[in-house]
């Protein structure tokens, strides 16, 4: 896999600082609140962001397609998202710039947070989801792409499959009452879906692809970063430490997640955890390129240069 940097300073990363003597700066962050962004409330406990002299002002969204016209329309300072809608927006010229890995899958198909559910006893592998209605949670991004990616892999129909946009807390009651066949779903959603007898039918980045796929970065505008590349600089060293933090102790991202999310603790305690590297894949952002699912969603090529430039 190839992996690029982040930028930031190493050495100032195992120090902790780089804010001092500057004034509290506030950065607007977009988020979706799922399990994948325990490092950011993680990184405010341990005072990883306070470190650096930023305070953050948290706003969620439902998903990576939503959080990207924020960003670039500057409502938005630094966004997390999904990769392929970051692709997505290279192909249509939107100026943005990836900062720093978010998540990433796991690579093993027993213990990926991303998946495929259904409460169907007659839907027992992918290719059995043509002409089933399957819930996402943005239409024409990473979740309804790779359902249909995980069908063709499968051997089935991709074109035959019908999706549904609902917000993923909404998924479990929507399968249940049988408004939909099955749903892309991610942690810590499926835990509690599986705990309504819901099943994890296949996850679905094990399914089409070698690579083990960076689902998120966390990214902001080019203009942005051009008009306060110390403050991003910053925001940066923060992330990357609150990655590694998360990453070296789960039982704390474990112990932070009823914290923001509606979750009991003994949910929390058996939730698949996402791994949360720092480096940046260009191998999965050239991955979504050359997707077949994904040709249709992009409107131009894909200037990979500029949308890595800050981890180049």
């Amino acid at each position: 896999m190839l992996l690029l940097g982040c930028s930031s300073d190493p050495e100032e990363e195992q120090q902790g600082g780089g804010g001092g003597g500057q004034g509290t700066e506030t950065i607007a962050l977009g988020i979706i609140p799922i399990i994948d962004v325990a490092p950011v409330y993680l990184g405010q406990e341990q005072g990883f962001f306070e470190d650096q002299g930023i305070e953050l002002d948290l706003s969620a969204g439902q998903g990576g397609a939503a959080i990207v016209p924020g960003v670039a329309s500057g409502s938005i300072d630094i966004g997390f998202g999904n990769n392929l809608s970051l692709v997505v927006a290279a192909s249509n010229e939107l100026p943005l710039q990836v900062l720093c890995s978010a998540v990433d899958s796991t690579g093993d198909p027993e213990r990926d947070p991303f998946t495929i559910v259904t409460a169907d006893p007659a839907i027992t592998r992918p290719a059995d989801l043509a002409g089933k209605t399957v819930a996402t949670n943005t239409i024409n991004a990473i979740g309804d792409t790779v359902v249909k990616a995980s069908v063709r892999a499968d051997g089935g129909d991709p074109n035959a499959v019908t999706f549904v946009e609902l917000p993923f807390p909404n998924m479990a009651a929507a399968l249940a009452a049988g408004d939909v066949d099955a749903a892309w779903l991610v942690e810590p959603f499926v835990t509690l879906a599986e705990g309504q007898g819901i099943r994890v039918l296949t996850t679905p980045l094990n399914d089409f692809t070698d690579v083990q796929v960076e689902v998120s970065t966390y990214f902001t505008s080019t203009a942005y970063a051009a008009e306060n590349p110390e403050l991003v600089e910053r925001f940066t060293t923060a992330m990357v430490q609150s990655l590694n933090y998360a990453q070296e102790n789960p039982d704390a991202v474990r112990a932070i997640l009823p914290t923001y999310l509606d979750i009991p603790e003994e949910v929390a305690a058996k939730v698949r955890l996402p791994e949360w590297n720092t480096e940046v894949s260009q191998e999965t952002f050239e991955m979504y390129t050359e997707l077949p699912e994904a040709q249709g969603l992009l409107g131009g090529e894909v200037d990979l240069d500029t949308l890595l430039a800050q981890v180049n």
